[in-house]
């Protein structure tokens, strides 16, 4: 039996699977004190131990995308806010590779808000 992260990824339909894949790569690869972890149903990735961001497929378009726990911090254009007081996310084409340098700045940001 596989444990629930690895189902939460293997039960998705390409080309989401793959896009939810490659995310999870890149989190775990961009600093080596992330770590993966399941919180509240979903992959979250810890930075120092602390919630740094999280994947998830939004319900009604079926597009994947990046919670950033700190989001409001940050001022990006990738970033959207919606109705979360906390939060921001960044949308992803599973069509389309990764936006690496827009990754890359948004956790840069985001890192400088983790003591």
């Amino acid at each position: 039996m596989q444990n629930p992260i690895d189902e939460f990824y293997l039960s998705k339909d390409e080309p989401i699977r793959s896009c939810l894949i490659a995310m999870r790569e890149f989190i775990k690869n961009y600093d080596s004190q992330i770590t993966e972890a399941w919180k509240y149903r979903m992959p979250f990735f810890l930075y120092k131990g602390k919630m740094f961001c999280y994947l998830w497929i939004n319900q009604k378009t079926r597009q994947p995308y990046v919670g950033i726990v700190e989001g409001k911090k940050i001022d990006h254009p990738s970033l959207i806010q919606e109705k979360r007081s906390r939060m921001k996310i960044m949308l992803l084409d599973p069509h389309d590779d990764l936006p690496l340098k827009a990754l890359q700045n948004i956790f840069r940001e985001a890192k400088k808000h983790y003591k």
